[in-house]
């Protein structure tokens, strides 16, 4: 698959729900997200058809019955990092820091993400010392790009 195709939010949260459950039923996905976004079955099923069309998702028949069993294809990682990297651009201009700044205003990090976060911050003073490209970009400062 070239390019990774846009998906619109209810493709994306039935993709995040599969990632987070590993393997599970169309009826799994939508008691999953009833609490914050209420699907019918038939939406669901029509959601997981068209991330199966799009190479996102895989399936094989269940062991009872008619139901299949949906699994997200390929590592969460890269999705996500090219989300990220969309938001950064188009949200927030570049800015990683602004990034950052509303993620911790939305919800603030716990003491163990704050030792979490040092650790990182550590690694990457002691990497971009050596070279810019060493640093995750989403984390490198706008026009330091390499």
């Amino acid at each position: 698959m070239g390019s990774e195709p846009t998906l619109p939010d209810a493709e994306l949260e039935v993709l995040a729900c599969l990632w987070q459950k590993g393997e599970a039923t169309a009826r799994d996905v939508r008691e999953a997200m009833a609490g914050y976004r209420p699907l019918t079955h038939s939406a669901v099923s029509t959601l997981l058809t068209r991330l199966q069309e799009k190479g996102l998702v895989a399936r094989r028949k269940g062991p009872v019955g008619k139901a299949f069993l949906y699994r997200a294809a390929g590592q969460p990682k890269r999705r996500r990092r090219r989300l990220v990297g969309d938001l950064l651009e188009r949200v927030f201009g570049g800015d990683a820091l602004a990034v950052v700044s509303s993620l911790f205003e939305t919800r603030p990090p716990s003491a163990e993400e704050l030792d979490r976060l040092q650790q990182l911050l550590d690694q990457l003073r002691s990497n971009s010392a050596g070279s810019a490209s060493t640093v995750p970009i989403a984390l490198r400062k706008k026009g330091k790009r390499t």
